[in-house]
């Protein structure tokens, strides 16, 4: 599936267009994952801090996920809600979850209107911070988007901290990240 929109970018940058700006030359980073990661203490909810532009994402402000982990799914059930840009709240439901290919901290985002991609927590305390990175590349070019969570919407700047040098020692840069506004009116209902 990524194959044929990476083609269709491509294709469009021929025309005369240029590529949309998710799509960029390089191949993506190969970070070191979490050790032992542990999908129970890893679910909740979690409040987007900082993400790199995600046209696929409707959401801008207010951005938050809940995670449910299922046993016998081996995965999470996973709503994320926010307001978009006409401040209509809007919410998106869907799973991530390990594949056997991979060890448990490199999962697979499954949402039924984006295409499967990978979920890699690079790291978590599971209690302040996780830093999520997703990247696929082809063809020279790559897709790249990365977060970061906090468990709490007024963040002090401590998970913003922790995840921009766990970015940056992984080799992806952090200043495209973009802060993810919380404010008064908020509504956390995910």
């Amino acid at each position: 599936m990524f194959s044929v929109v990476l083609l269709a970018a491509l294709a469009t940058c021929v025309a005369g267009d240029a590529l949309p700006e998710y799509l960029l030359p390089g191949k993506c980073a190969l970070p070191d994952l979490q050790d032992r990661f542990d999908l129970r203490r890893y679910s909740g909810r979690w409040y987007w801090s900082h993400i790199i532009e995600n046209e696929y994402l409707p959401m801008e402000t207010c951005v938050h996920s809940q995670y449910d982990y299922s046993y016998t799914d081996y995965g999470f059930k996973v709503r994320t809600a926010g307001f978009n840009s006409d401040k209509e709240y809007l919410r998106l439901e869907g799973q991530v979850y390990p594949t056997k290919e991979f060890p448990a901290a490199h999962m697979l985002l499954d949402f039924p209107t984006v295409f499967a991609a990978p979920y890699q927590v690079l790291a978590t305390d599971y209690e302040s911070y996780s830093c999520i990175y997703s990247c696929i590349d082809t063809n020279g070019f790559k897709s790249e988007f990365g977060f970061v969570f906090s468990r709490s919407p007024t963040s002090d700047g401590s998970a913003e901290a922790k995840c921009a040098a766990v970015f940056a020692k992984n080799g992806i840069d952090f200043s495209r990240f973009q802060r993810v506004s919380h404010n008064a009116d908020c509504i956390y209902k995910a």
